[in-house]
């Protein structure tokens, strides 16, 4: 009865903005439903006039309808609340009059003015991807952005490479740097060079023109042959042969570790397990949008259980790896009124190729997942949470996080649906060492290509309140800074760094990591 109630007051609402809107042309506040503040679908001038007025109310008000139909339903779990409430929303993107020649009005009048030439050249548009997609070619524009050219180009060199990642050694860029050096880890599900993409856009170049020297771990895009690598081997292999192949190069230095998302994952880890074995190779901690504490997972794991995992583990069993493509899918299903039914419009139906940046083509460059460490991340950390837990093993036991004492930099997205930001905050109940916590304006890429001369970008910083610490009262009590998060992190490596005063070799030929080929070595480069 409330529903049939709500409904009845939508449409009276929606009658008597019909009325006013047609009788004035204009948009008219005092009965109107607005849009949440992430969908731009109808914030231009032209979707206030009448008839896409009406068209963009109606949608609105339907929707407000369907959630609270879907959402604070007595008696409903509350994953099952959410995956109705997101299959529901699913459904209303699709018939969402910004997608319909007659509804939108930017879309009606290109088609009118065109003589739907715009609609001839959209399927054109649309074959061309249909093409390259059955053929395994990158998306239009990708291949304007090479590796090793204008992205990835950082100046440096492979110092140590095995059946798992290269470690790339970066030249320095100031005449001095200091002793203490930074090792980057990224994610495996992606490609490193996020943190090396355009020099405009490089946080390795940065970091280096800061005065730090800096190695990234560059991971293998793996084939079926290495199906059994899971995480330990990620956690050996790579970070620990990482920091051993760093202590011989800056021998008696301790290393300031970094990792970004599931990379972040990794490194808290291996520095629990290092913290639990007495080494102290480490100087500080940072963890750039990565989750210590899978509670809350956001949308991209909704449908995530035991049943799902088993089909997942199925697929991957076959062929020993998981495909690109099969993630690709998942975040465009997921996103989709961002990542697929914006393109349909803009390059299916208004003719107007979205232009090709340096992320949107590092997002197109995806590697292969290995079937062992993707069923035992989607196992023991999305449905388990052992991590958070104590139940997660590493070398010779289980890690806890709360062995970890170093001071820790945070940094969490406010519009990031890959990892919530309250699930990076969590950081601060788990360890012991001080955190300095960064929220940050972007979403889960867009947050970490933010370059010091970037006008839109803006951040919160601070330290948890101890008597609340919650995400809500750091929100209040943080300080609001506008532009890049960059300096403040520098800054803060600088706090737990000596001067810069010393000159550093590349490599350490005499200890047997010579440095090698040229940055980004051959993995990066791998299809």
């Amino acid at each position: 009865m409330e529903l049939v109630a709500k409904g009845a007051g939508n449409s009276v609402r929606l009658a008597n903005y019909a009325w006013r809107a047609a009788a004035e042309g204009v948009h008219t506040e005092c009965s109107s439903a607005e849009p949440i503040a992430q969908d731009p679908r109808f914030a231009t001038e032209t979707w206030q006039k009448w008839p896409f007025n009406f068209a963009a109310q109606a949608f609105l008000l339907n929707q407000q309808w369907w959630h609270a139909a879907t959402t604070g339903v007595n008696g409903v779990s509350g994953r099952h609340q959410n995956t109705v409430e997101f299959a529901t929303r699913q459904l209303l993107d699709m018939i969402a009059p910004s997608n319909l020649v007659l509804t939108n009005p930017e879309l009606f009048w290109r088609t009118i003015q065109s003589r739907g030439l715009n609609l001839v050249h959209g399927f054109g548009n649309l074959a061309e991807d249909w093409q390259r997609t059955a053929e395994g070619e990158k998306p239009v524009g990708v291949e304007n952005f090479a590796v090793g050219r204008n992205v990835a180009a950082t100046p440096g060199n492979v110092v140590h490479r095995n059946r798992l990642m290269e470690l790339i050694q970066y030249r320095p860029s100031t005449s001095a740097v200091r002793r203490e050096p930074v090792l980057l880890v990224p994610p495996w599900i992606k490609k490193y060079y996020i943190l090396d993409l355009s020099p405009q856009n490089s946080l390795v170049k940065h970091l280096t023109d800061q005065g730090f020297t800096v190695f990234m771990i560059s991971w293998k895009n793996p084939g079926p042959e290495d199906r059994d690598l899971g995480l330990e081997a990620y956690r050996t292999l790579g970070i620990m042969e990482a920091l051993a192949a760093i202590s011989a190069i800056a021998p008696f230095q301790r290393v300031h570790a970094a990792g970004y998302c599931l990379g972040g994952t990794l490194l808290s880890i291996a520095a629990a397990a290092m913290a639990r074995d007495g080494e102290d190779r480490l100087a500080t901690l940072t963890l750039l949008a990565a989750q210590t504490d899978f509670t809350d997972t956001g949308e991209a794991t909704l449908f995530l259980d035991e049943g799902e995992v088993a089909s997942i583990e199925d697929v991957m069993r076959a062929q020993g790896f998981l495909d690109e493509r099969c993630s690709a899918t998942a975040f465009q299903m997921l996103w989709s009124k961002d990542l697929a039914w914006s393109r349909i419009v803009g390059e299916y139906l208004l003719d107007k190729r979205a232009p090709v940046t340096d992320l949107t083509a590092w997002n197109a460059d995806a590697p292969r997942v290995p079937y062992r460490l993707h069923s035992e991340c989607l196992r023991e950390l999305f449905l388990g949470n052992d991590l958070a837990e104590g139940r997660l093993t590493a070398g010779n036991g289980p890690v806890m996080l709360s062995d970890i004492r170093l001071p820790i930099f945070a940094m969490g997205a406010e519009h990031d649906h890959i990892v919530p930001w309250q699930s990076t905050y969590r950081i601060n109940s788990q360890v012991e060492g001080q955190v300095t916590f960064v929220l940050t304006s972007g979403g889960h890429g867009t947050s970490i290509v933010a370059a010091p001369d970037c006008a839109d970008c803006g951040f919160r910083i601070g330290h948890v309140n101890q008597a609340d610490p919650s995400p809500l009262r750091f929100s209040a009590e943080s300080q609001q800074k506008q532009g890049s998060w960059w300096p403040e992190w520098t800054a803060w490596l600088s706090n737990y760094s000596g001067p810069a005063d010393i000159w550093q070799a590349m490599g350490a030929p005499q200890s047997g990591y010579p440095a090698g080929d040229p940055a980004p070595g051959i993995y990066a480069l791998q299809q």
